[in-house]
């Protein structure tokens, strides 16, 4: 073979691309909805500004304003009738009891876990892994009927504004949840700035009515509504508070207006996400939004008893728009800033919707990591966001508009049963957390985590009682086989992963005195021929062929073939005996024989003919993947499918793509790599030639010159090391738009800081390996 100092010889060259699968159509179809890939190396936390931060995490929370009062009167004023109205503000004082102890439990989270915290987190450290998966259930049907209340919530405020939509309550919802499911598949960050906006429209709108409300409180000339409007719902009798069924009605009544707190648990999940300090600034952002949320429910609360505001059996016009109307009056400016007010709602519900696109992936993610949940739950999509969870989400949120018919009122029973559930377990977690470790004001943080873990629990209880008729019963009942499934998926995890530990014994390099190859055949043909050559190449010390014989006249007809064949010259073919036509078994007997000994080592090759994938698989059987999968049980025995492409051969394409290369003369052009995974090098347009020993200018990879020094940048694409046996090399392939080239570190077993990924820039002097290019022992620098 020529050197590339011989005459005549080629001159090495850079790395370059020469070849690419094609697409298929499956894909092409994602590229065309979704758009490119994204880069796996641009994945990034964003870090937030406090006042982004209030207006991107609490959307969820604070969105639950728009609804939490008029499930209270819901509850109330069909069995209290008026006094209803009377009864809401100490109602509604309750439930602000319960968010302040909440929100103080939530505060000592952030305190502790500065990183990511939340229910899972906090249950899984201090309970163990069977209560962090009660956690795990509850978050993940929390976020599943946020996606549904808060997408039905936008859209009856959309109604509530042009009742003429109301027929098209269901298919307008899950319109919304197809939209924002579209916008997060294909890259829609939860940390977009824009998300911001509904928080800051609706909390600024919301306190312009309750503004002018009080004025005209003030002066006399706030309306109250008539009670007796048609689809309002019924009006009850009004009745002594202290008999059971009255009791029973306030619990439910308490219950529905718990509502109001979902979503309190968004800063502690998104903690990394802020600026330094993390923790400070996520719990300043916690007390704010704690604050916001409080003053939103307690003028909704407030207003909605002063005029009288009457919940409809359809849920449109809601509580909250009949508020802004009856405040803000029928002129000229009232009428518009109607308009902005019930926008400004829908936007803030369906950005709360979208948080959990975000939060859902998040939670099964890392049930995922832990073992308990499928590990495809793990993976990144084409967008770098967690696809398969945003799918389960999906499905899961529209099932459940469809069963409740979009209905926030029937929802509400699948609602806060999980969401007190994780408030249960994070306050009662973080009291342990104080008792064990007894840090600081350890004695008054037990206190209030012991007392929002204890107030959470009573509340559901309280709600798996009072709306157990109502839907609670699904949760009820679907949480232990939910947690039952997950420890069961666990246990199969680890059995599995117990299976392919590495042991002394099994790790340790035996040497085999005989490696015998064998091939199963089934016909003689290409396939056939392709898996001989492969079995020569393994240098066996025995090589055969096998038939099991199923059919004699086609075992006769192979075995004349063979003969004839000057191909399989030197491969005997034995004809085994399989009466009864089961092939595994066969393979199985054989190779268990052939084996027998301690010094022998045995590896079995199955052809195997690939065709279309429709037609394939009707078409033709699967007998290579059956034969495989008991072999793999042996020990001593490899079963290796050898693939042979029929399909290409039939179809006389390759489904491989050479690119064209511009710059030979036949206009083959060989593309550079010009995704965003690869960063353009800073060019100068300076000379390129060196100055003394150094290479000053960055050029391209694609213009170094062998046997000249060379200073260029590109993006670490490979990082390989010698083996441990052997002399230390790290060999470092490097890339950017023009082409690749190797770096060589002679002495070296790692280089400190240098990850696949990397930006790298590197100086050195350009020699020759094998017809390429490298760079031996260059100085470098990694760009952070």
């Amino acid at each position: 073979m020529p050197n590339s100092w011989s005459d005549n010889a080629p001159a090495p060259k850079v790395l370059k691309e020469h070849a690419h699968l094609k697409d298929p159509f499956s894909y092409k179809i994602k590229r065309r909805l979704l758009g490119n890939p994204l880069n796996r190396h641009t994945l990034s936390h964003q870090r937030l500004d406090k006042k982004y931060a209030l207006g991107i995490l609490s959307s969820d929370c604070i969105s639950s304003s728009a609804y939490g009062s008029e499930q209270i009167l819901l509850a109330l004023v069909p069995a209290f009738g008026l006094a209803a109205f009377a009864m809401l503000m100490p109602m509604t004082m309750i439930v602000l009891l319960i968010l302040l102890i909440v929100t103080l439990s939530y505060r000592n989270v952030i305190s502790v876990y500065t990183k990511i915290g939340g229910a899972y987190i906090v249950s899984r450290d201090n309970f163990g892994p069977v209560v962090a998966q009660v956690a795990a259930v509850a978050l993940m049907l929390d976020y599943i009927v946020t996606l549904a209340i808060q997408s039905a919530a936008g859209v009856a405020a959309i109604i509530s504004t042009f009742p003429e939509l109301s027929p098209w309550k269901i298919h307008m919802t899950l319109a919304i949840i197809v939209l924002l499911t579209y916008g997060n598949l294909r890259g829609v960050k939860e940390a977009g700035k824009a998300f911001a906006l509904p928080t800051y429209l609706f909390v600024g709108s919301m306190f312009t009515v309750f503004a002018i409300g009080v004025y005209r409180e003030i002066s006399g000339t706030l309306p109250t509504l008539d009670i007796n409007q048609p689809g309002a719902v019924e009006i009850g009798q009004e009745q002594g508070l202290l008999t059971f069924a009255a009791i029973f009605i306030l619990l439910r009544a308490f219950a529905n207006g718990g509502s109001s707190l979902t979503g309190l648990e968004a800063i502690s999940d998104g903690v990394s996400l802020f600026k330094s300090p993390e923790h400070i600034n996520a719990r300043r952002t916690l007390v704010i939004m704690s604050t916001l949320l409080g003053s939103l429910v307690l003028g909704v609360s407030y207003f909605a008893h002063k005029i009288y505001a009457m919940p409809y059996e359809s849920g449109t016009p809601t509580v909250i728009s009949q508020i802004a109307k009856t405040i803000l009056g029928d002129g000229v400016f009232g009428s518009a800033f109607f308009i902005i007010v019930q926008a400004a709602t829908m936007l803030i519900l369906f950005a709360g919707a979208n948080t959990t696109y975000s939060a859902f992936p998040m939670v099964v993610n890392f049930v995922a990591q832990d073992g308990y949940l499928p590990n495809w739950l793990t993976k990144r999509g084409h967008r770098l966001n967690f696809s398969n969870g945003i799918l389960v989400l999906t499905a899961a949120a529209m099932i459940l508009i469809l069963v409740t018919r979009a209905s926030v009122e029937h929802l509400v029973a699948y609602y806060a049963l999980g969401v007190f559930t994780a408030f249960t377990l994070s306050g009662l977690g973080m009291a342990k957390y104080a008792r064990t470790h007894k840090k600081g004001a350890w004695k008054i943080n037990y206190v209030i985590n012991g007392l929002s873990g204890s107030i959470s629990l009573l509340v559901v209880l309280i709600f798996a009682v009072v709306k157990f008729n109502q839907g609670a019963w699904v949760v009820v009942v679907v949480t232990p086989f939910l947690v039952m499934a997950f420890l069961r998926l666990r246990k199969q995890y680890t059995s599995e992963q117990d299976a392919l530990n590495i042991t002394i014994q099994s790790s340790r390099a035996t040497s085999m005195t005989r490696h015998d190859v064998t091939v199963l055949i089934d016909s003689f043909d290409l396939a056939t021929i392709g898996a001989i050559r492969y079995a020569r190449s393994l240098n066996p010390r025995n090589l055969s062929a096998v038939h099991f014989v199923i059919d004699d006249r086609r075992a006769e007809m192979l075995s004349k073939e063979w003969a004839k064949n000057e191909a399989c010259a030197d491969v005997p073919l034995e004809l085994i005996d399989c009466p009864d036509r089961r092939l595994a078994n066969a393979a199985v007997d054989y190779a268990i024989r052939a084996t027998a000994g301690n010094d022998v080592e045995l590896t079995l090759l199955l052809p195997r003919r690939s065709y279309s994938k429709v037609l394939g698989w009707l078409l033709h059987d699967q007998t290579a993947e059956d034969i495989a999968r008991p072999i793999s049980q042996l020990e001593r025995v490899v079963a290796t499918i050898i693939p042979f492409d029929v399909e290409k051969i039939i179809s006389g394409q390759s489904s491989w793509k050479a690119p064209l290369d511009k710059k030979s003369e036949s206009k083959q052009e060989v593309p550079v790599r010009t995704q965003s995974a690869f960063t353009k090098a800073s060019v100068a347009t300076k000379s390129n030639e060196p100055i003394s020993h150094y290479a000053e200018n960055i050029i391209p990879i694609g213009n170094i010159t062998w046997r000249k020094r060379a200073h260029v940048q590109g993006r670490v694409n490979s990082i390989k090391s010698a083996p441990s046996g052997s002399s230390p090399l790290v060999e470092v392939e490097m890339w950017d738009e023009s082409g690749g080239v190797t770096l060589q570190f002679l002495g070296r077993r790692e280089i400190t800081g240098l990850e696949v990924g990397s930006q790298l820039k590197a100086e050195g002097m350009v020699g020759e390996n094998n017809g390429q290019l490298i760079i031996l022992n260059p100085s470098y620098e990694i760009i952070v």
